[in-house]
């Protein structure tokens, strides 16, 4: 009987299988295999809704409101599709990162199970694949009702994914903006460039630029300035032309043409154009001294398209720019001498100055003393900037003097901007600057919005975060890194970001955005779902809409953290005071198993790094810098797409072995310098299999010994390179791993105590060193120091030194900034060289206890801005030669009581360098 059943079963079940199982399998397995080919397309047309979206968000910053909103919504639905994509991508590089083997899957690993787990995988991509395609085609066909036409090509037959390739767009260009603003404080900036206009090298034409942001007030000033009567007498020939971003360059010359045969009471000629048009405006500027404002210039190709009509008649005639982009200023370089007057904010004074010209013009700028708190809170938010200034202050001119009211108006400031008509023209001319900006500046802009107001961010931090968001392109030639430089150099140029210090070597070391600029970020953010902020506790509105790729946490906030269990965000910063709940930290990996970015500096996390953190196998970029976190689990060996691992300022000593499998890891940061020197990280055998290091600080040497130092060699790649608790025993391998770092910028290098020499006289060549500092003791100063031609910095801590060092450095001719520190010389007198330390700006001397003498030859020092002498107890009296120094700006003494007293003894000695020195401390007493 069961043999029966059986046979049945067989008879039945068989067909069935074969003509209904079997066909869905070939489906699946057909579907598995074509998962590769899918995502290389889905790629490509990843990078054409890239290109549209930016486009369309341009449209709709020219379109009515009902269009513009219709725009904003395909935007947004195309928005979410690249997420999709994006999704699907990172979902098959987990898939097949987690298998060192080909994508291909043409081998069945030894572990069927997981074969099994990655096969059904792989089918759920391919399922992904298809639906979203299915959806990227409805956009296609809805996408007339949008105002955006969206076509589709099959460049690979009919097999290929669904391709965006067109898109049409009109009216991409608001109208013209009228002048800027009127402001005040433009004293001192219109007399310079009346001197600059009417004075300095008489023959030669010169370019001058004013060079400031958007509603600065370079237009006003250039106006005020051209239509001085001292001006407009000292040329013959002068004309005013309007630039902007879509100039037509035989147009511009119609018009500068015309104005000139007005002047003189001429026909102009008619119907020219190209090069008769250019030889007519040469001809009639070759024997007269001629003025020409070029206002609002965005094209960095301007000056040498334009040049060739404008001859240099040796008569003494200037060319007036206005521009944003301090590149359009240099570009004139080239072929003409070149002035440069970059706008600065006004004072607070200025500021409220102008707010209250604007505000109260019935009072004669008058403030009523119960608005002048109110008023200055106002002028804050404004930053200065005058078209802000003058904007708001005409709006508030027609309100009620209630102070209640304009509070109420300053706390809702940010909604006024975005909402009030009256306010829109802040928003259009800032927003000219982003749109003029390439695609991929664009996304690194962004990016300031995702730090909190008034945030100074590190601008070593922002690059690495731009590099691990992908933003940035990889140019062969120079490091990532290197091209991202570039483009934080180049918003910077573009007056959209603010320098807030730089480094020793004049990089930028910290930056960030005018508040009215952030403000329009925001805007931009919100569009486009590039990042989202959990609202606080106490507001109603929703905290998400649409999908989440970014999200910050900021103090204020309690609520986010749970409010994305599904979203799969690419980066998460948590910017809290408070300590973090535990239950939230270790869910991250699980949470938000995609993420490339996680910054946790500077929140209070104790102890709390999650075992399954090796789950995060996308993640590009992690930072505890500033936090109590005490060790990484083994998993971290996992990360491996890890680029950057910040551990600045923490408690982790001992990094786990599995570091050495981060074969992508670029920068491994760890040191707390709170403690002094002294404080690394301990390796384990095995760094060097991290070729890919490029900055590699403060590791304690003593740890691995000669056997570390020895296998650092295979770090070719390192740019930045600190050690601790260095031997003298290990001096000779040092010397030579450094002779094979050729791409070494910065060397950090301390001993392991206060009696190990260090003395590195061994050969040693680094030609791109710029940085040094050398902390222990030296019997004789290292003499490859001089040959570093690009230093400069260099620092000089506990030498103990004996002869004078100053002679074998004098000549070097980058060096801006040295220090010498804690007995680092133990002579009595120090000589800086007739001639040398040309380029030396800042100075600092510090705690050498012998030191009774300093001279200063002739020429020597001749760049220096700042000095400072500190705790150094046998020198009594400022050195005579510092009255030499023509550009020293600071010059501070610190503890220093004998000092100190001889200048009470007689203060007339000391008179000349207060009246000569912009600043000068002395103790608790400042001279300004």
């Amino acid at each position: 009987m069961c043999d029966q059943v059986v046979s049945l079963a067989r008879e039945q079940l068989l067909p069935l299988a074969r003509d209904h199982l079997l066909p869905v399998l070939k489906e699946a397995a057909n579907m598995i295999r074509g998962v590769p080919k899918g995502v290389a397309e889905m790629k490509g047309d990843l990078e054409s809704i890239e290109d549209f979206i930016n486009d369309a968000v341009r449209m709709a910053e020219a379109e009515e409101d009902h269009t513009r909103d219709g725009i904003k919504t395909r935007v947004k639905q195309l928005r979410e599709a690249s997420f999709l994509i994006e999704d699907v991508i990172d979902e098959y590089s987990i898939c097949e990162g987690h298998r060192p083997r080909d994508p291909g899957c043409a081998t069945i690993p030894r572990d069927t199970a997981g074969f099994i787990k990655t096969m059904m995988l792989r089918l759920q991509i391919a399922y992904k694949i298809q639906n979203i395609k299915s959806e990227v085609d409805g956009m296609v066909k809805g996408s007339d009702k949008s105002g955006i036409q969206i076509q589709i090509s099959s460049e690979q037959g009919q097999n290929s994914s669904s391709g965006i390739q067109n898109l049409t767009l009109n009216n991409l260009q608001p109208d013209p903006l009228k002048d800027e603003a009127e402001v005040v404080g433009f004293e001192a900036p219109r007399d310079e460039l009346i001197r600059w206009l009417v004075e300095g090298e008489e023959a030669k034409r010169t370019v001058i630029s004013v060079v400031g942001q958007g509603g600065q007030g370079k237009t006003t000033l250039a106006k005020k300035v051209y239509d001085t009567k001292e001006v407009i007498e000292h040329f013959r020939c002068h004309a005013t032309i309007t630039v902007s971003k879509s100039y037509n360059v035989d147009s511009l010359l119609r018009d500068m043409l015309q104005q000139f045969c007005n002047e003189s009471n001429k026909d102009p000629p008619q119907a020219m154009e190209g090069e008769p048009l250019r030889a007519e405006v040469t001809k009639h500027l070759q024997d007269k001294r001629y003025l020409i404002l070029f206002d609002n210039v965005w094209d960095i190709n301007f000056w040498k398209v334009i040049e060739y009509a404008l001859k240099d008649n040796k008569k003494g005639s200037r060319i007036l720019i206005t521009t944003r982009n301090m590149d359009v200023a240099m570009s004139c370089k080239r072929s003409s001498l070149v002035l440069v007057h970059q706008l600065q904010p006004l004072s607070r004074i200025k500021s409220l100055e102008l707010f209250y010209k604007k505000a109260f013009f019935e009072f004669d700028g008058d403030c009523p003393k119960n608005l002048l708190d109110v008023s200055a809170k106002i002028v804050e938010k404004c930053d200065d900037l005058p078209l802000a200034i003058v904007a708001i202050g005409g709006l508030l001119s027609g309100k009620d003097r209630d102070p209640f009211q304009w509070e109420r108006f300053n706390e809702t400031l940010s909604f006024e901007l975005e909402k009030n008509p009256d306010l829109s023209v802040i928003t259009k001319i800032l927003g000219l600057s982003y749109h003029d900006l390439p695609y991929y500046l664009k996304w690194c802009f962004l990016y300031f919005g995702i730090y909190p107001e008034d945030y100074e961010i590190k601008a070593d931090r922002l690059i690495r975060q731009w590099v691990a968001e992908g933003f940035v392109k990889d140019e062969k030639v120079k490091t990532v890194e290197e091209t991202a430089e570039t483009y934080l150099t180049d918003l910077i140029h573009r007056s959209l970001v603010q320098v807030t210090s730089l480094a020793s070597d004049g990089k930028t070391r910290s930056c960030r955005v005018h508040d009215l600029v952030r403000q329009m970020i925001l805007d931009k953010i919100q569009d486009l779902s590039f990042c989202h902020f959990p609202s606080s506790e106490n507001e109603k509105k929703p905290v998400f809409d649409g999908m989440v790729r970014r999200l910050t946490i900021a103090s204020s906030c309690n609520n986010g953290m749970g409010s994305v269990e599904t979203s799969n965000i690419r980066s998460l910063h948590i910017f809290k005071n408070e300590e973090l709940p535990d239950s939230y930290v270790t869910s991250i990996p699980s949470r938000h198993r995609l993420l490339k970015v996680l910054d946790l500096e500077d929140v209070s996390l104790y102890h709390q790094v999650p075992k399954n953190l090796g789950d995060l196998f996308l993640l590009r970029y992690l930072s505890f810098r500033n936090t109590k976190v005490e060790n990484l689990p083994g998993s971290i060996g996992m990360l491996l797409n890890l680029e950057t691992l910040d551990l600045r300022q923490t408690l982790v000593r001992e990094l786990p072995r599995e570091i050495n499998m981060l074969t992508k890891l670029r920068h491994l940061l760890a040191y707390d310098i709170s403690k002094g020197v002294g404080y690394g990280i301990q390796l384990k055998n095995g760094i060097g299999d991290i070729e890919s290091l490029q900055t590699l600080r403060e590791v304690e040497a003593d740890h691995g010994g000669i056997e570390l130092i020895k296998e650092l060699e295979r770090l070719t790649e390192l740019r930045m390179l600190g050690l601790t608790n260095v031997k003298g025993e290990y001096t000779s391998a040092l010397c030579s791993s450094i002779n094979n770092k050729q791409h070494l910028e910065k060397l950090y290098i301390t001993a392991v105590n206060g009696k190990e020499v260090i003395d590195l006289h061994h050969h040693v060549s680094a030609p791109r060193l710029r940085k040094l500092r050398l902390t222990g003791r030296l019997n004789n100063f290292p003499h490859w120091v001089r040959n570093l031609n690009l230093l400069v910095k260099l620092s000089l801590s506990h030498s103990m030194l004996t002869h004078d060092p100053l002679e074998s450095l004098k000549d070097l001719t980058n060096l801006q900034y040295l220090s010498i520190l804690y007995h680092a010389y133990d002579g009595e007198t120090l000589h800086f060289p007739d001639g040398g330390f040309r380029s030396l700006k800042q100075l600092v001397l510090r705690r050498l206890y012998n030191l009774n003498s300093i001279s200063i030859g002739e020429g020597a020092l001749c760049s220096l801005e700042r000095l400072k002498l500190v705790n150094i107890s046998e020198l009594y009296e400022v050195p005579s030669d510092v009255y030499d120094l023509k550009k020293l700006q600071v010059f501070h003494i610190v503890n220093m009581p004998e000092f100190e007293q001889n200048i009470d003894r007689d203060i007339g000695k000391f008179q000349w360098i207060i009246e000569q020195v912009p600043f000068v401390s002395i103790a608790e007493r400042t001279w300004a």
